[in-house]
């Protein structure tokens, strides 16, 4: 851990470190409410739900104010900022997105041989072994501790190029470990809810242990001074534990244990009431 000096001292890029998130984050927004559009027109009588599209545009602002000024150029000098960035790249708008069901808008709206692709891919055996909990939290949780606890960070933060992808990192990690745990999209690696609250509790005690290391100074490689560095901590402790609570109220809105069992015991009845005894 650095006791003076900033993370690094690399200048912005310029207009462009602006102008294309800014487009890329517009032209996603876009795509989304036309896709949303057009499956309101295919099916009024389904539509697509208002809330579902509100979610998605949360998580493009949410996207926005991490990447855009005042927070990215003031998390390129200041681990604070840097911490900020990765609650919001990587836990609260990657919650917001998957909840929106892009997958499921995309399968709505798409021709009837592409849908059947994607269903393919989805099923395929790569994204079955992506998609195991196992492996979402360890390339969303487990890779903090790669991350803040060797000198990959300093490394990263030294190159514009590589800090982009540690934000593409953060993003597509957290949409994984979001969609596992609670997306509304078809998962068919998905275990049951009570397995994956064991999940999200592992990554709620990972988060509170690396934080707290990290708060006391405790194998970190950092640079950047000490007072950043426990701010930023605090920052990952608390921050973290409101997007996982969110995160868990998700998952357990989904949860309706009592209508499948009663269902089911309803198609089954008949046949034991007339079994023998």
């Amino acid at each position: 851990m650095d006791h003076g000096t900033p993370m690094h001292g690399h200048e912005t890029g310029g207009l462009a470190e602006t102008l294309l998130p800014a487009l890329a984050l517009l032209l996603a927004a876009g795509t989304y409410l036309l896709l949303a559009r057009r499956a309101r027109s295919r099916n009024p009588a389904r539509g697509w739900k208002p809330a579902r599209t509100a979610g998605f545009l949360t998580g493009i602002v949410l996207l926005a104010v991490a990447l855009l000024p005042p927070l990215a150029p003031f998390a390129q000098d200041d681990f604070r900022g840097h911490m900020a960035q990765h609650m919001l790249i990587g836990m609260y708008a990657p919650l917001a997105l998957v909840l929106a069901a892009p997958l499921t808008l995309l399968l709505r709206t798409l021709p009837a041989a592409r849908g059947r692709q994607l269903t393919a891919v989805l099923h395929s055996p790569p994204a079955r072994l992506v998609a195991r909990p196992v492996v979402a939290l360890l390339l969303s949780t487990g890779s903090l501790a790669v991350l803040y606890f060797t000198p990959l960070h300093h490394a990263v933060m030294s190159t514009p190029d590589a800090h982009w992808l540690l934000h593409a990192h953060f993003l597509l990690s957290g949409c994984l470990f979001a969609y596992v745990i609670a997306g509304p999209d078809p998962a068919p690696s998905r275990p049951g809810v009570r397995a994956r609250l064991v999940y999200l509790g592992v990554a709620i005690a990972a988060h509170a242990v690396i934080s707290q290391l990290m708060y006391g100074g405790f194998w970190v490689d950092i640079h950047a001074p000490i007072d950043q560095v426990q701010a930023g901590a605090e920052i990952m402790y608390y921050g973290g534990d409101i997007a996982e609570l969110l995160l868990a109220a998700a998952l357990v809105a989904t949860w309706r244990p009592d209508h499948r069992r009663a269902a089911s015991r309803e198609a089954v009845a008949p046949r034991d009431v007339s079994a023998p005894v």
